[in-house]
């Protein structure tokens, strides 16, 4: 038997109770046998790994409810909060704030305005514009009024929006001649159609492609925005028409998809689109459009899935040296570049900035050192708008302006700091395990973010990419995807080839009446010669006249054929 007291030196004293200095306790002993000692010991130690275990799990939940606490307050911002992402970095801003009032919206006062539009182009319909009956003759002796050969002459502009039928005449002949082998009768060419036997003219299916895939209004909205001026048009007829059309664009995608692969710069994005069709082996209807944008076209893909195989496939056959690709932190474009040895990848400062405001968004005592964080990276994007502001594209980077190259040192000297900045950060003791993520992440892609540096015509971030996809994301959520495969394909041809038009500066609605015209003389096929619609081969001249308006809506006349319009 053993006492149960604990020898000097094993723990603490019991503490002192009474004035008398002894507890009433110190002189008793306990005795227990040496198998209750050994349970009591166990279950001591047992309680203190449980207190320690518990302790641990408590540090764990803390952890977890402070990045729940900054995940809520990352989504409220987003629901609720400013669309803007300008921080409120207390540092000292680049340029001393401007003194004086705040600027007004609009223009502002005594300042130059830029005149009147010039409408020349919009074909004039003169409207008499007479006096009454009674106002001709003086009211008080009857004497009539006598017209001058003047008039006083003022404009305003209307939109008339009119569906006619064109009827087609065409001549019959009967041959003056007994030749063998000839018909009796010779009867003049019929009218050229998109299609055959299609009963929708060509500028029918203009406004029909416009309106749903550059202005993203539905195809029931058209219908009956066209039935209340009293053309009715059935939705059945123009998806039936929209699905004929789609192989006219396959060889000017072909052409578009052969020009990029030749540019040295390109952005990748990507985003979901439905397709309401159920395909073998694809579980569920969400697709994705890729937008992948060059200095000559923009080219979308629509995908049943977000892997790196789209983008291998799409730059498969590159045809230069080496490619510059502008993209986020996607791991697909990773495998691209590891797949495609020619690819270097740029990556968007613009979701590096992102990522320090979450976090000064989400950890309260993280903003300041975050925001100053921000205000490096605006830093980086003035001085690269310096530097630019002496770049000369035809020079070498050799070559370049005496101040070219003083906002190109000033530019890797900022770099400089900030590499310096991130080691510091993390090598100190005290630094937040989510900052520490954040810088991490900044580490590991910093190769890929200080690419602009050595090639201006690369941007710091991936935002021509990203606009790329604003209307398509717009049309997505107007019509809500696409309602089989063939329509999904129609859709991304479409979108590339009224983007890249406008990328050129072209007016899209001359240029696709222009195309489907010639596939109508073509007998309901694409044209043999693509060269007048690819605008990288046009003359200055064609591009030009491209780029204005459509003339006139009369009908186009050929030798042999009478058209009269019985609207």
């Amino acid at each position: 038997m053993e006492s149960l007291l604990p020898s000097s030196g094993s723990c603490s004293t019991l503490p002192v109770l009474y004035r008398g200095g002894q507890s009433p306790f110190e002189q008793e002993t306990v005795q227990l046998s040496k198998q209750a000692h050994i349970q009591l010991k166990w279950e001591a130690n047992y309680w203190k790994a449980q207190h320690r275990r518990a302790l641990a799990r408590i540090a764990e939940l803390e952890k977890e409810i402070e990045r729940l606490e900054a995940k809520n307050c990352d989504l409220q911002q987003r629901l609720f909060g400013r669309r803007s992402e300008k921080s409120g970095a207390k540092s000292e801003p680049l340029q001393p704030p401007v003194s004086g009032p705040k600027r007004q919206r609009g223009q502002q006062p005594n300042s130059p305005g830029h005149g009147r539009s010039d409408r020349s182009l919009l074909p004039v319909v003169v409207t008499e514009q007479d006096i009454a009956e009674e106002a001709k003759r003086c009211s008080i002796c009857g004497a009539v009024h006598r017209r001058l050969p003047l008039t006083e002459e003022s404009e305003i502009i209307e939109v008339e929006v009119r569906a006619h039928r064109r009827r087609i005449r065409r001549a019959v002949y009967r041959r003056g001649c007994q030749c063998e082998g000839q018909g009796e009768l010779i009867i003049a060419p019929p009218a050229p159609r998109v299609y055959p036997k299609a009963t929708l003219g060509v500028s029918v299916w203009t406004e029909v492609l416009l309106d749903k895939y550059l202005y993203l209004r539905p195809t029931y909205r058209l219908c009956q925005a066209l039935a209340d001026r009293g053309f009715e048009l059935s939705p059945g007829t123009l998806t039936d028409g929209l699905r004929r059309l789609e192989p006219l664009f396959e060889p000017l995608l072909a052409a578009l998809h052969e020009k990029q692969l030749t540019e040295p710069h390109m952005h990748g994005d990507e985003t979901r689109w439905e397709v309401f069709e159920a395909i073998e082996g694809k579980v569920g209807h969400r697709w994705y459009l890729w937008v992948f944008r060059s200095a000559s076209v923009v080219f979308y893909r629509l995908e049943p899935t977000r892997g790196a195989r789209v983008p291998k496939a799409h730059l498969a056959e590159l045809r230069v040296e080496a490619l510059i690709f502008s993209c986020d932190r996607y791991s697909a474009y990773k495998c691209l570049a590891n797949a495609i040895h020619v690819i270097i990848l740029a990556f968007c400062w613009a979701h590096v900035r992102r990522d320090f405001l979450q976090l000064a968004r989400g950890y309260p005592t993280l903003t300041d050192w975050a925001l100053g964080w921000v205000e490096a990276i605006a830093r980086l994007y003035h001085l690269n708008g310096q530097r630019l502001q002496h770049w000369d594209r035809d020079h070498a980077l050799d070559a370049q302006s005496p101040p070219y190259q003083i906002h190109q040192r000033a530019l890797e000297a900022q770099l400089s700091v900030m590499t310096e900045r991130r080691e510091r950060d993390l090598a100190s003791e005290t630094l937040h395990p989510a900052a520490g993520k954040v810088l991490t992440s900044l580490g590991e892609h910093w190769p890929g973010l200080i690419v602009f540096a050595a090639h201006p015509e690369v941007p710091m971030d991936n935002n021509p990419g990203e606009r790329s996809l604003r209307l398509p994301v717009t049309g997505r959520k107007n019509f809500y995807g696409s309602g089989s495969l063939w329509s999904a394909r129609l859709a991304a041809g479409v979108l590339t080839v009224l983007q890249t038009i406008r990328l050129w500066g072209l007016n899209p609605h001359h240029w696709l009446y222009a195309w489907l015209q010639a596939c109508a003389d073509s007998g309901g096929q694409s044209p043999s010669d693509l060269s007048p619609f690819l605008p990288w081969q046009m003359d200055e001249a064609r591009r030009g006249e491209l780029s204005q308006p459509l003339p006139g809506s009369q009908p186009r006349a050929s030798p042999t054929t009478s058209f009269h319009d019985t609207s």
